[in-house]
C-alpha cells in the first residue's frame, strides 16, 4: 500500500500498478481501460506519491505475473544489478533531480541503463514535464549500424515510406525516387505491403534491393510483412536486408501480433547470418506504439505507456537498428488529441532513449483524432530538438495505403535546416556524390546524376 497526505487529506494506492496508472498523464486510452485518474487532484498526488516510491520497490513488485509472462521475466532475470549498484538508493524523484543534473552525462547515463527497468523509466517520466523529458533525451546517444550509421549527435535519418495501395511496384518506384531526390531514406526504405502474400513481398524486396545495389546508395530496405514471411523468404534466398517485427510489452500482446521470444531471437540469428550490413549487423527493426496491449486485450490493468516501456525491454534484447513507436497510428481512443499524442511521443522517446534504444517516432494521427498538422509540426521539432534518431518520409504526408496522416519528404527538409541536423554520414557522402546536395547540404535543383537511367529502369514496368 502507498500513502500520502495532499492538501490534509490522506491518499492511498494499493499497489505500484495502480499508482502509476494514476500518476499518468491524462490519456484516453488509461479512461477506456478504467485505470486513470479520476480527478486531477488524484492525478497529482499519485504523482506525489510516486516521487517518494523507491527505486528497489521496483525489484519487488511485478506489474505482470512472473509466472506466465515471458516479457516480465525477460525483465527480471536480464536486470543488471551491478548497474544499477550506482542508483538503488533513489527515489523517483530523487532520480528524476539526478536525470537532470550535470552528473547526468551521456557516459553516466549509458553506465545506468542495464540497471533499470521499463517500470522505472515509465514511473520517473510521469513526474517530468515536457522540457524536463527533451533534456535528459538530449543526453542519452544510442548509436547503431548496418549499411550507414544511425543516431550519431546532429544528426535526424529518415526512413523513406513509399506505401501504395495495391503494392504496385511503378507506384512504389515513383515514391522512393522522389524521396532520394530530397534526401530521404537514410533510414530505411521501407514498404508497409497491402499483401502478406510472401511473392509480393518478394517482388518489392527485389524492387528495392535493386535500386539500392543500381546507385549504391548506403542504406538498408526492409518490407514491414509479419516475421514469418521474412523468414520463409530469407530461407528461400530473397535479398532481406532488415527484418521487421510489431512487438508489445506483454506477452498475451505479443501472442496476438503471432510472436514470441524465440522466434525473435532466431530470426536474428538468421538474419546475422546473412551478414548483409557492410558496418555492422544491427538486422531487427521493431514498430510499437501505447496502445496496442490495450487494444489485444492484453494489458493486466497497466497503463498504457508503462506497457509501451515494457516492449523497449523485448526490443533492447534483440539490439535493433532502428526501433520506431507509432505514436497516434491507433487512434483518439488511445491518445484523443494533438496533446495527448506530442506528450506520447516524448514519453516514448525518453523512456527508450533511457533504456539504450535508437529510438524512433512515427509522427502521426488517424484522420477521426482530434489533430491536424500543426500539432504534428510541434511534436516533430520536439523530437529533433530532444535527438530522436529517425522520423517517417512519406510522400505528401499522406500514406494513401494506410490511410493515416505522417510527416513528409519536406517536412524532414525543414527540420534539418531548422535545426542544422544532417542525414546518416555516409547517405550525406553518397548525396553530395550524386549532387542531390551542394556544399551546405542543401536540396539542388539539378538532379540528373539520380534520374539518369532511373526512369528507363525502374520506371518503365509496371
Amino acid at each position: 500500500m502507498y500513502h500520502c497526505t495532499v492538501d490534509h487529506h490522506r491518499v492511498s494506492f494499493s499497489s505500484l500498478k495502480e499508482l502509476l496508472a494514476k500518476a499518468s498523464p491524462k490519456k484516453s486510452g488509461d479512461e477506456l481501460a478504467g485505470i486513470a485518474a479520476d480527478t486531477e487532484l488524484q492525478r497529482v498526488s499519485a504523482q506525489i506519491c510516486l516521487a517518494n516510491v523507491h527505486l528497489k520497490d521496483f525489484l519487488n513488485e511485478t506489474f505482470v505475473p512472473y509466472e506466465t509472462d515471458e516479457v516480465t521475466r525477460l525483465i527480471i532475470d536480464s536486470h543488471h544489478s551491478e548497474a544499477f549498484q550506482e542508483i538503488s538508493s533513489l527515489t523517483i524523484g530523487e532520480l528524476r533531480e539526478l536525470l537532470l543534473s550535470e552528473k547526468a552525462d551521456s557516459e553516466f547515463l549509458s553506465r545506468i541503463q542495464l540497471g533499470l527497468t521499463p517500470e522505472m523509466v515509465s514511473a520517473v517520466s510521469k513526474v517530468m514535464r515536457i522540457q524536463d523529458l527533451i533534456l535528459v533525451c538530449q543526453k542519452c546517444r544510442t548509436v547503431t549500424q548496418f549499411n550507414n550509421t544511425i543516431g550519431l549527435p546532429g544528426q535526424l535519418s529518415v526512413r523513406l515510406q513509399p506505401n501504395h495501395p495495391s503494392d504496385n511496384p511503378l507506384g512504389i518506384a515513383t515514391s522512393i525516387m522522389d524521396g532520394l531526390l530530397l534526401g530521404c531514406g537514410d533510414a530505411v526504405i521501407g514498404i508497409n505491403p497491402a499483401s502478406d502474400n510472401p511473392a509480393v513481398v518478394r517482388i518489392l524486396l527485389e524492387l528495392m534491393d535493386g535500386i539500392i545495389q543500381e546507385y549504391q546508395i548506403p542504406t538498408q530496405h526492409c518490407v514491414l510483412t509479419h516475421i514469418t514471411t521474412t523468414m520463409e523468404l530469407m530461407n528461400a534466398g530473397a535479398p532481406v536486408d532488415l527484418i521487421f517485427q510489431s512487438i508489445a510489452g506483454t506477452q498475451k500482446a505479443n501472442e496476438s501480433f503471432g510472436i514470441h521470444l524465440q522466434m525473435l531471437r532466431e530470426a536474428k540469428q538468421a538474419g546475422n547470418e546473412l551478414n548483409r550490413g557492410k558496418l555492422g549487423n544491427n538486422c531487427m527493426y521493431f514498430e510499437t506504439g501505447q496502445g496496442s496491449a490495450l487494444s489485444a486485450d492484453a494489458h493486466f490493468g497497466v497503463d498504457q505507456q508503462t506497457c509501451e516501456a515494457r516492449a523497449y525491454a523485448v526490443a533492447r534484447e534483440f539490439e535493433p537498428l532502428l526501433i520506431n513507436s507509432v505514436v497516434g497510428f491507433i487512434g483518439p481512443e488511445y491518445l484523443y488529441d494533438g496533446k495527448q499524442i506530442t506528450r506520447a511521443g516524448l514519453e516514448d522517446l525518453f523512456c527508450g532513449k533511457l533504456l539504450g534504444l535508437p529510438m524512433g517516432c512515427d509522427i502521426c494521427y488517424t484522420n477521426h483524432a482530434q489533430a491536424d498538422q500543426d500539432d504534428m509540426d510541434v511534436l516533430l521539432t520536439q523530437f529533433a530538438v530532444a535527438g530522436g534518431a529517425f522520423i517517417m518520409g512519406v510522400p505528401g504526408s499522406d500514406d494513401i495505403m494506410l490511410n493515416y496522416q505522417s510527416t513528409s519528404f519536406h517536412d524532414a527538409l525543414f527540420i534539418r535546416e531548422a535545426l542544422h541536423l544532417k542525414p546518416a554520414p555516409e547517405f550525406q557522402a553518397w548525396l553530395e556524390q550524386m549532387q542531390l546536395i551542394n556544399h551546405q547540404g542543401k536540396i539542388r535543383n539539378n538532379t540528373s546524376g539520380l534520374l539518369q537511367g532511373f526512369s528507363s529502369k525502374f520506371l518503365s514496368a509496371d
